[in-house]
């Protein structure tokens, strides 16, 4: 899957935070191992739900979209 790929799946992600004032980034893509790196931004920083938002919504969309991924990983 190609880093463009990704970027696309995580705007349209985000333009479902994006009604809450939130978001994530997509700061580092390892296409070999398959692990993903996110960071998020906004109101979604320092939200109280922010692990729930990740594992709940986020991971899911994006597992949805590439089953292949091995780690989605939420940075600082």
């Amino acid at each position: 899957m190609s880093k463009d790929k990704l970027e696309k799946i995580v705007n349209s992600i985000n333009e479902k935070l994006a009604l809450h004032g939130g978001g994530v980034e997509l700061v580092a893509w390892d296409e070999e191992k398959k692990i993903l790196k996110l960071r998020l931004q906004g109101a979604c920083s320092h939200c109280p739900m922010a692990q729930m938002t990740s594992e709940n919504f986020i991971k899911k969309e994006l597992l949805k979209e590439v089953p292949e991924l091995k780690e989605i990983e939420v940075v600082g």
